[in-house]
């Protein structure tokens, strides 16, 4: 499972990336950049001159007109475009994206040079993932001489040459043609067929041919293929022209070198070498052999062509232990300045706060990629009926049928280090762990943390303050948590410089710390979300671990400032009593929603377990515990709970069991009646209407959109996610899911062989096969080159799935080349025409496989009506839990369930049924055969967004 983070900052000048141009900012929209819809610009042509979004006037970026042409892309205009790139190669690979954050940072600091800012000019953007390996190939086994080297995946090209150099470069450091040569490029759909094989070798068990795999990353084959020789104190010669090449014209170096993705060395032996290229093959996945091991010790890379051995040594000397490095910094004291508060209104400041990117809806950044691939998704961002982007806490299954699982999350806290890099550590884990403490984790021990270090290293006082953040955070607090950091990376490039008129410029980002946190789950059913309850009588518990302070929060920088003292992590030993506290709690289930305390403060997290929970506040700020401002925007460690009030007792026993009763602050409760009312010593701070809040809130994420997507339905979406009166998702079944009918057929004879089927690219097939399973049915894993070489064929299965994913990649209409490989090949069309024509079969296309079985409709008999589908209304993929209603129709698969609602994960970007004429479209809507539509939250048919998710005339889901 793959886990999502992405991270943007703004910079002060928008700049073009044509050389010689004008730089600077503001200015009229410019032709060249205005194309499409509104100001959408073109893909790199001109970007958006986007001010600190924390200063007072510009709390709207998308308000801001275009800036002159320079060579820079703005943070803006990065975030339209980049997420759109990460989420589709997930999205394609076939991996969930289930948690991330997003932060905007700049502040011009009190005795800095004119040009140089504090903040974030080079975006942070991070993907991770979570998986798990079974012990046995925890340990790489010892390779003989005579094993076969090999290259699984795409080919060598002239990309992401020196890219490890390059990464430590800061932007404009270096030449051009080092920073073009070090661009990586993705191709997802080699990487899904290099999975599709590494899972087919692991799956034969004791025969798997793999003796040891390596990823090809920084360095490319020249750091991947002498770790992998040297495991075993072995040597190798390899054919460097035996590497496969996108490119006939790469120079000895550069075929080497050079970090083509989507590619692993493989080491297998000369006897196992049938088996594994059977399964390539079978994949379409690409792969060579290169080279064999032997006893030598030396590393050999001959070059035919050349006639000479660019590599020819020692592979001790190759991996021999360079010296330590001794650098000699300097600490600088950070600028501190007062935030005066004096005079700012809480309504006022709230609004800023909740418009500012790290605190607002990140809608417009989580349904853009797939979060139910696998079909082992429990828990992702969008959380309760109405589908509320709040849970910090992203929660997988181990498996189809069991409720173990594993939970990630994230914690950082970055611009508190221009004023404290180790509390911003401090904070960093502490986020980290309030967050994964939502799922069902036993003891704080279970939790293990990944570390992503980023700095401006060289910079004054940098390199002091990121030793002094990686000691307090590895050798002081984690130890005192009981928690290990296995693993981490980092970026020691964090800076940009540039020059504007005459005056040198430079962005430079303070130590940055980003945590994710992994580990195992006891029941994912657990998993407590911020999304409150209203069914009866409740109240809000506040755990406190802080001293309200406000330096770097949210509201000083919504205001322009910084402030003086950071929040922090005083005692560690809080954050284990919270965590036991937590877990009892759990057991007994006296916690009914839950959500850490993080950017924008109690205040923030009250309103977004309100926006979950579609609901009203009334709360009451204690006066003891200090001026109520800070009360409501500091951003130090702690949690909201709810609690039955007949359990506040039971609550208050557990508190106290674990020492926590000292922070504990019962704060108010939820209301039914859609107003949040804040008092502090009974004066009123605060009294709003829900809708004026939650529009706030999704703003940012509504005009992102209307920038990006198409602006209609960006208006329905955010006129969707303001409607007070919205019932929500609901379920209506008129059927009982808990019935077996397939019990009385299927009985101790053989169950019905069902062929799932897919073709390259395609990745739902593990998913539909249990679901198959669970159902009766006995399922077969039927690749499209399986019926081209006669290893299957359709006459032998009653059942057809054809399921979801990318065939031949993210290109428009895949579906309809996977239809095209048979309609063009005589002998699967008349399989396939055979079985459609058979009285006794059934089939199902989902997805790519419904694009695919529309695009074969002339073999498929009483098909006349069905359309063709195409890209969505909105223009972009949609992945969200949309409201179904279905339909009385002669589909089998639905027999028995005609009038039911229910919700379903939708994940496409071409699901738009399109007709060839509006008497095609009449015809089919009465034609009986739509078997499922979409329907809003009223149970009405669904013609708007994203109750109607690609835009289908009628709502039209599913046709039979």
């Amino acid at each position: 499972d793959i886990l999502m983070k992405v991270e943007t900052h703004n910079h002060p000048t928008a700049i073009s990336p044509f050389p010689g141009a004008a730089t600077g900012s503001g200015g009229e929209i410019r032709d060249e950049g205005a194309t499409g819809r509104g100001a959408k610009p073109k893909a790199g042509l001109t970007g958006f001159s986007v001010s600190n979004l924390s200063l007072p006037g510009y709390e709207r970026p998308w308000e801001q007109p275009f800036g002159r042409p320079g060579r820079i892309a703005s943070a803006l205009e990065i975030m339209l475009e980049a997420p759109i790139g990460a989420a589709s190669f997930n999205n394609e690979f076939g991996r969930p994206a289930l948690c991330g954050y997003f932060r905007t940072f700049e502040l011009h600091c009190a005795g800095d040079a004119p040009g140089r800012v504090r903040g974030y000019h080079k975006p942070i953007m991070l993907a991770g993932g979570l998986g798990n390996v079974r012990r046995a190939h925890v340990e790489k086994c010892e390779i003989p001489p005579g094993a076969q080297l090999i290259v699984l995946g795409g080919p060598a090209m002239l990309i992401g040459l020196g890219g490890g150099a390059a990464s430590s470069v800061g932007s404009g450091a270096s030449d051009a043609e080092l920073d073009f040569a070090s661009v990586q490029r993705g191709n997802a759909e080699i990487q899904r067929r290099a999975q599709e094989v590494i899972d087919g070798c692991w799956a034969r068990g004791a025969a798997n041919p793999i003796l040891l795999i390596h990823d090809v990353g920084a360095g490319g084959l020249s750091n991947a293929v002498p770790e992998a020789v040297a495991h075993s104190q072995r040597g190798a010669r390899v054919d460097l022209r035996a590497i496969p090449s996108a490119e006939s014209g790469l120079s000895p170096l550069e075929l080497w070198c050079n970090e083509a993705q989507e590619r692993y060395v493989v080491l297998v032996t000369a006897e196992d070498l049938p088996a594994f290229r059977a399964i390539a093959e079978r994949e379409r996945c690409p792969f060579a052999v290169i080279g064999e091991l032997d006893d030598t010790g030396r590393l050999t890379v001959s070059d035919p062509l050349l006639g000479d051995d660019p590599v020819d040594m020692p592979l001790e000397v190759l991996l021999g232990k360079p010296p330590r490095m001794t650098r000699d910094v300097k600490s600088v004291a950070p600028p501190r300045t007062p935030f005066d508060t004096t005079g700012l209104e809480v309504r006022e400041a709230l609004y800023r706060v909740l418009r500012l990117p790290a605190v607002a809806d990140k809608t417009f950044l989580i349904t853009i990629g797939d979060r139910t691939v696998g079909g082992l998704i429990s828990r992702d961002p969008l959380v309760g009926p109405w589908q509320v982007p709040v849970s910090d806490v992203a929660v997988t299954l181990a498996d189809h049928e069991g409720v173990r699982g594993e939970a990630m999350a994230i914690g950082e806290r970055t611009p508190v280090a221009v004023l404290d890099a180790p509390a911003s550590g401090r904070l960093a884990v502490a986020e980290a762990l309030t967050n994964i403490l939502a799922a069902d984790i036993e003891r704080l021990g279970d939790i293990r943390l990944s570390a992503n270090w980023m700095a401006a290293c060289g910079e004054p006082g940098e390199d002091a303050a990121l030793y002094e953040t990686v000691r307090a955070v590895g050798r002081e607090l984690c130890p005192a948590l009981g928690i290990a950091i296995p693993v981490g990376k980092d970026s020691l490039s964090m800076r940009t410089r540039w020059s504007d008129e005459g005056l040198e410029k430079s962005v430079v980002a303070p130590v940055s710390l980003i945590i994710s946190a992994f580990a195992p789950v006891g029941d994912v059913r657990k998993t407590l979300t911020p999304a409150l309850r209203t069914e009866a009588p409740t109240a809000l518990w506040l755990i406190d671990f802080g001293r309200q302070r406000l330096g770097g929060s949210a509201l000083a920088q919504v205001y322009g400032a910084m402030g003086s003292e950071p929040a922090d992590l005083d005692d560690p030993q809080r954050l284990i009593q919270l965590a036991a506290a937590l877990a009892e709690l759990r057991r007994s289930a006296l916690a009914l929603a839950y959500h850490d305390r993080s950017d924008g403060g109690l205040i923030v997290t009250l309103l977004e377990m309100a926006f979950a929970g579609h609901c009203g506040l009334d709360v009451e700020l204690p006066a003891e515990r200090g001026e109520p401002l800070a009360q409501l925007f500091a951003e130090e460690p702690g949690v909201v709970l709810q609690v039955a009030q007949h359990d506040e007792d039971a609550l208050c026993a557990v508190l106290s069991r674990h020492g926590l009763t000292e922070y504990a602050v019962r704060l108010g409760a939820p209301q039914r009646a859609m107003r949040v009312q804040v008092r502090c010593g009974g004066r009123v701070l605060l009294e709003e209407s829900w809708r004026d809040l939650r529009a706030a809130w999704s703003e940012t994420s509504w005009q992102m959109r209307r920038l990006r997507d198409d602006p209609q339905c960006a208006d329905e979406e955010y006129a969707a996610q303001t409607d007070e009166h919205d019932p929500g998702l609901t379920v209506d079944l008129r059927f009982d899911p808990a019935e077996d009918i397939a019990a009385p057929y299927i009985g101790g004879a053989a169950r019905p062989r069902l062929a799932v089927l897919r073709e390259q690219g395609v990745n739902s097939h593990n998913e539909t096969a249990a679901i198959f399973e669970r159902a009766g049915f006995a399922p077969y894993d039927v690749h499209m080159t399986d019926l081209i070489t006669g290893r299957h064929a359709l006459k032998s299965f009653v059942g057809l799935a054809a399921c979801g994913g990318f065939s031949y990649g993210d290109v428009l209409g895949a579906g309809e080349g996977w239809a095209k490989s048979i309609l063009f090949n005589e002998s699967l069309r008349e399989q396939f025409q055979t079985f459609f024509e058979r009285r006794d079969t059934f089939a199902l296309g989902v997805c790519n496989g419904c694009q695919m079985f529309a695009a074969l409709k002339n073999i498929i008999p009483g098909t006349e009506h069905w359309p063709r589908f195409v890209t969505n209304r909105s223009e972009q993929y949609e992945s969200r839990l949309t409201l179904v209603e279905v339909l009385d129709s002669p589909s089998v698969l639905l027999a028995g369930m005609a009038g039911s609602l229910l919700p379903i994960a939708v994940a496409h970007g071409e699901g738009r049924a399109e007709f060839a004429s509006a008497a095609a479209e009449q015809a089919c809507l009465k034609s009986g055969l739509v078997a499922v539509r979409y329907v809003d939250h009223r149970r009405r048919p669904a013609t708007t967004y994203p109750y109607n998710p690609n835009g289908s005339p009628a709502g039209i889901a599913a046709l039979s």
